[in-house]
C-alpha cells in the first residue's frame, strides 16, 4: 500500500519564480498547472525525499490464524513433487491372447502434452530439401530480367525531360550508347551457357498405398429356343442265331488281322536272335568276373583277419578278469570301426542285425536336420571285412529306417525322408531297388521314420500320424505327428506307436479306426519304444527329455523311470536276459542297465565318441555274440563287446541243473515287478524312480 507525500514548500516557490508576473505569463501558468496537476497524480505512488523500507508498516494478522512457537516455525516439512499425470488412469485391463484371460497393465504413461510446435526446418540432402533449392534457384534467374526492364522504362522518362541546351552533349552521349549497344549486341549474339539441371533422385523407400475397386460384373439373363432333340423310334430282335453270327464276323475279322501280322513277327524274331546272341555273352562275361569276385573276397577277408588278429581274438577270446574287482561293474570293449568314405557326412539314421548271418548287420544313412538333406545310402558291413562294405546302394533322399524280413534274409524294406519306402533284394545284381513307391502308387508326404516287414506286409510309419499296411490295408490316424513304432514278439495284431507329443497309443489291426489306450509318456518326442523280448507286458520307451521309462501296457503309470542328463536317442533290449538294456544319450555316452543286479542306476556308463563333435544316433544287440554296434552323427559305426558283469548268467549249483529258457527269464523279471506294483495293480510313485 503506497502513501501520498505532500509537496514541499520550496516547490511552491520555484513555481511562482518560473516566469515575471507581467508579459506573457499564460504559457508559464499554463505549464505550472500541467506540473502541479501531474505532480498530485504522482505524489500517490512514492513520496519524493523518502525512502519507502523506512516508513513503518503495521502487519495485519487474520482472526483465525495459527499461533505457533519458534521451534515449529523452523521446522523443516519434505515434499515430494512427482511427474504423474493426475488424470491418468489406473486400472487398465487388457485381453491377453496369449494367457486367454484379461490381465491389468502395471505401467501407464503419465507424459500431458502442454504445447505442440511443428518445426519448418528441413534437411538439405533430403527430396523435399532439394526441390525447395530448385523452386528458389528458377525464381532468382527471373528476377533479374524484371529488374533490368524497370531500369529502361526510367531512363526513357528523364530522357523526354531534357532541356534543348544539353544538345551536343545529348548526341556524344548518343554516340556513346550507340557504341555500348553494338557491344551489347554482341555479347547477345553469343550463346549463353547451357544450364546444367541437377538430376532428381528419387526416393526408393517413399511408398504410396493406392486402392482400388473392382467393377461388379452385372448378371444379365438372356433366353434362347433351340430345336427339340429328334426321336426315332428303333426295334430289334435279339436271338440265338443272330449272336453266333456276330462272334463268327468277328472271329473272322482278327484271323485277317493275324496274317497280316506274320511277317512283321519274321523280323520281329530275327532281331531278338541277335540280342540274345549279345546278352549271352555278357552273361558269360559276368560269370567270369563272379568266380574271381568270389576268389577276390576270400582273399580279401584272409588278409583283414591278418591284419585286426588281435581284434579278432579279443572279439573271440578276451574275457576281462578286473571285472571281479569292481562291484558289479562293467565296461564297453572297443572292436572294430567301420567307416565308408562316401558317408562321412552323412548320419547312421537306422542299423539292422541280419536274421540269418549273424556277422552282417545293415545300416542306413541320412540326416535328421531337415535344413542339410542330401542323398541317401544303404551299406551293408560283416565283421569279417571291417575296411569295406559288402553292398553299396544309394538313393537320391537320405534313409530314415529300415527293417530286414526274418523268413526271407535277402530282403529289406527302406524309409526314405521324402516319404518314399523301398524293397531292395540282396540276390539281384542291381543297384536299383525291386519296388519303390511313388506319388501315383501311394507315398506319404512327410518322412517315413519307422518301418517294419511283416509277413509279406509293409507296415511303415510317417511324420503325416499314419501307419499303414500297403496301399488299401490297415489306415490308422493318429492325432501327433509318429515317430517310432514296434510289433509285439507274441501277439502279431497288437502295436505300439510313439509321437512327437511324446504320447505311446496302444494300436491293434484289428481295429483300425481306435486306440486301445494312450500313454502319456513323455514330455518331449518319443525317441524309440520296443516290447521286451520275453515278457508279454513290458516295454520301454525312450525320450528326448532325457529319461528312459520301463512300462507294464496294462497301467498307465510307469514301473522304472531313469533320467540319464541328456537326450536320449535310441533303446534296446538285450537278447539274452530279460532285465537288461541299453540306451545312447547325444552327450555321446553308452549306458548298460541290469535291473536284476541294480535297479537305481546303470552298471556301465561309456563315453563312445567325442562329446562336442559327434552325437550317438543309434545301438543296437547282436542276437548271438555278446556285442553291441553303436552309429554315430559322422557316419561311423563302432563294434563294442560287452564285459562279463554286463552278461551274467546263473551260477551252477551243486547237484542242480541251471534252468534256462524264457519262463526263467519271465520270472525273473516278475519278481522285481512285484517290487513296484501296489496291491490294486498300480505302480508306485516313488518306489521306481530312480535317482536324478
Amino acid at each position: 500500500m503506497r502513501k501520498a507525500v505532500p509537496a514541499k514548500a520550496g516547490d511552491k516557490q520555484r513555481q511562482n519564480q518560473n516566469g515575471p508576473p507581467g508579459g506573457k505569463a499564460g504559457q508559464p501558468r499554463l505549464y505550472g498547472a500541467l506540473t502541479k496537476k501531474r505532480d498530485e497524480d504522482t505524489s500517490t505512488e512514492v513520496g519524493e525525499g523518502v525512502d519507502e523500507w523506512s516508513t513503518s508498516k503495521t502487519v495485519v494478522k487474520p482472526p483465525d490464524q495459527l499461533e505457533l512457537t519458534e521451534a515449529e516455525l523452523k521446522e523443516e516439512f519434505t515434499r515430494v513433487l512427482t511427474a504423474n499425470n493426475p488424470h491418468a488412469p489406473r486400472n487398465i485391463v487388457r485381453y491377453s491372447f496369449k494367457e486367454r484371460a484379461y490381465k491389468p497393465i502395471s505401467y501407464v504413461d503419465q507424459i500431458a502434452i502442454h504445447f505442440s510446435l511443428n518445426g519448418n526446418m528441413i534437411l538439405r540432402d533430403s527430396d523435399e530439401g532439394r526441390r525447395q533449392s530448385l523452386r528458389l534457384s528458377n525464381a532468382s534467374e527471373k528476377a533479374p530480367s524484371e529488374s533490368s526492364a524497370v531500369v529502361s522504362e526510367e531512363a526513357e522518362i528523364k530522357d523526354e525531360k531534357g532541356t534543348e541546351d544539353t544538345q551536343a552533349a545529348e548526341e556524344e552521349e548518343a554516340e556513346g550508347a550507340e557504341a555500348a549497344e553494338a557491344a551489347e549486341a554482341a555479347e547477345a549474339e553469343e550463346p549463353p551457357p547451357p544450364k546444367v539441371k541437377e538430376k532428381k533422385l528419387a526416393n526408393q523407400f517413399n511408398f504410396i498405398e493406392r486402392s482400388s475397386r473392382t467393377l461388379d460384373n452385372p448378371l444379365r439373363e438372356r433366353a434362347s429356343q433351340s430345336e427339340p432333340t429328334p426321336c426315332k423310334n428303333f426295334s430289334a430282335n435279339a436271338n440265338q442265331w443272330e449272336i453266333y453270327d456276330a462272334y463268327v464276323e468277328e472271329l473272322q475279322k482278327m484271323e485277317k488281322s493275324k496274317e497280316k501280322e506274320k511277317p512283321k513277327a519274321q523280323i520281329g524274331k530275327k532281331e531278338e536272335k541277335k540280342r540274345g546272341k549279345k546278352l549271352t555273352s555278357l552273361e558269360l562275361q559276368s560269370d567270369d568276373i563272379t568266380k574271381i569276385s568270389n576268389a577276390a573276397k576270400i582273399m580279401e577277408r584272409m588278409v583283414n583277419q591278418n591284419i585286426f588278429d588281435d581284434i579278432a581274438q579279443d572279439f573271440k577270446y578276451f574275457e576281462d578278469a578286473s571285472d571281479e574287482y569292481r562291484d558289479h561293474r562293467g565296461t564297453l570293449l572297443p572292436l572294430w570301426k567301420f567307416q565308408y568314405d562316401k558317408t562321412k557326412r552323412l548320419a547312421v539314421t537306422a542299423i539292422s542285425w541280419n536274421p540269418k548271418y549273424k556277422d552282417l548287420f545293415a545300416v542306413g544313412y541320412g540326416s535328421y536336420d531337415f535344413m542339410k538333406q542330401s542323398q541317401g545310402m544303404l551299406v551293408l558291413y560283416t565283421m569279417k571285412n571291417p575296411t569295406f562294405p559288402e553292398y553299396v546302394f544309394s538313393s537320391e533322399s537320405g534313409i530314415m529306417c529300415l527293417d530286414i524280413h526274418n523268413d526271407h534274409p535277402h530282403l529289406m524294406a527302406v524309409g526314405f525322408y521324402d516319404g518314399n519306402v523301398a524293397i531292395y533284394n540282396f540276390k539281384k545284381a542291381t543297384s536299383q531297388p525291386s519296388y519303390k513307391s511313388s506319388a501315383k502308387s501311394g507315398k506319404h508326404t512327410d518322412p517315413v521314420w519307422q518301418n517294419e516287414l511283416v509277413h509279406t506286409d509293409v507296415i511303415k510309419l510317417s511324420a503325416e500320424g499314419t501307419t499303414m499296411q500297403g496301399p488299401e490295408g490297415l489306415q490308422l490316424q493318429t492325432v501327433g505327428c509318429g515317430t517310432s513304432f514296434d510289433f509285439h514278439k507274441k501277439i502279431d495284431y497288437l502295436f505300439l506307436v510313439g509321437t512327437e507329443e511324446g504320447k505311446i497309443y496302444k494300436c491293434s489291426k484289428c481295429y483300425s479306426s481306435q486306440f486301445l489306450d494312450v500313454f502319456e509318456a513323455h514330455h518331449m518326442a518319443v525317441d524309440s519304444v520296443s516290447w521286451n523280448p520275453y515278457h508279454l507286458k513290458i516295454f520301454i520307451s525312450c525320450s528326448s527329455d532325457w529319461t528312459v521309462k520301463i512300462w507294464d501296457h496294462t497301467i498307465k503309470t510307469p514301473m522304472f523311470i531313469y533320467d540319464l542328463n541328456a537326450a536320449v536317442g535310441d533303446v534296446a533290449w538285450s537278447p539274452y536276459s530279460s532285465t537288461v538294456f541299453a540306451a545312447v544319450t547325444t552327450d555321446g555316452k553308452a549306458h548298460v542297465f541290469d535291473l536284476n543286479i541294480n535297479k537305481y542306476e546303470a552298471l556301465c556308463t561309456q563315453v563312445v565318441v567325442a562329446k562336442k563333435k559327434n552325437k550317438i544316433t543309434h545301438i543296437q544287440f547282436n542276437p548271438v555274440y555278446p556285442v553291441v554296434i553303436i552309429g554315430d552323427e559322422r557316419g561311423q559305426v563302432t563294434c563294442l563287446k560287452l564285459s562279463p558283469n554286463l552278461r551274467k548268467m546263473p551260477k551252477e549249483k551243486k547237484g542242480q541243473e541251471v534252468k534256462k529258457g524264457p519262463e526263467v527269464e519271465i520270472a525273473k523279471l516278475d519278481k522285481l515287478l512285484i517290487l513296484v506294483r501296489e496291491p490294486d495293480g498300480r505302480a508306485q510313485g516313488q518306489a521306481d524312480k530312480a535317482p536324478l
